[in-house]
C-alpha cells in the first residue's frame, strides 16, 4: 500500500490554511486536523478543557503548549488509524511544541513529509480576517486582536517555520494569489515531497 500524506501547515492567521487544508485532505485522503477547531469543539461544548482556553483564545493569545500536545497527539493518533496519514492546521505554533512533536512522531515513525507555510503581506492577511469577521461573526476576530494575533505569530511561530527549514522539509507557498492558484501549487509541492519520502 502507497506511503500516505502527512503534513503541517504553518502560516499566519488570514492567509488560507483552513481554506487549502479541506482542498488538501481531498486530494490526499487524509484527515484534516484543524487545532483551532478542536479548541473551538472544546469551548463550545462546555468541557473543562474548553473553559481553560476560552480566554487564550478570546485573547488571541495561544493555548498552553501541554493543552494543546496532548489533545493534538490523540487526534493524530486517531487519524493515522483510520487513514494511514494526517493534515495538521495550526500545529505546531510554538518553537517547543514542534521539538516535541517532532521528536514523538519521530520516535513513532510518523514524521512529517512537509510543513507548509503559506505567506502573504500582514496588510492583506488583516483585510482578509475583517472580512471573515464580518462574514462569519468571530470574536476572535476584531481589528485590535487582530494584530496582536500576527504580532503572537511573529514572535512564537516564525521560529517554528525555521525550525522545518532546517529540516529540509518545509514547502514556501505564495499566498497572495487566487485560492485555486494557491491550491495547485500546494497540492504539487506535497505530491514531490510524498514522492521523495
Amino acid at each position: 500500500m502507497p506511503e500516505r500524506l502527512r503534513a503541517l501547515l504553518i502560516a499566519p492567521p488570514g492567509a488560507g490554511k483552513g481554506t487549502q487544508a479541506t482542498a488538501i485532505s481531498k486530494e490526499f485522503g487524509v484527515e484534516d486536523i484543524s487545532s483551532g477547531d478542536l479548541f473551538r469543539a472544546e469551548v463550545a461544548a462546555g468541557t473543562p478543557l474548553g473553559r481553560q482556553v476560552a480566554a487564550y483564545l478570546d485573547a488571541g493569545d495561544l493555548v498552553p503548549d501541554e493543552l494543546v500536545h496532548q489533545l493534538v497527539l490523540e487526534k493524530v493518533l486517531e487519524a493515522m488509524a483510520r487513514t494511514g496519514g494526517y493534515l495538521l492546521d495550526g500545529f505546531p505554533r510554538t518553537l517547543d511544541q514542534a521539538k516535541v512533536a517532532h521528536a514523538d512522531a519521530v520516535e513513532r515513525g510518523i514524521p512529517a513529509h512537509a510543513a507548509v507555510t503559506f505567506e502573504a503581506p500582514r496588510s492583506v492577511l488583516v483585510e482578509r480576517m475583517l472580512e471573515r469577521a464580518g462574514l462569519a461573526g468571530r470574536t476572535d476576530d476584531d481589528k485590535k486582536t487582530i494584530l496582536h494575533r500576527l504580532d503572537v505569530y511573529d514572535r512564537e511561530t516564525v521560529p517554528v517555520v525555521e525550525f522545518y527549514a532546517e529540516l529540509g522539509v518545509l514547502v514556501r507557498i505564495d499566498a497572495n494569489r487566487p485560492v485555486g492558484e494557491v491550491t495547485a501549487s500546494t497540492i504539487a509541492a506535497l505530491r514531490a515531497a510524498l514522492g521523495a519520502a
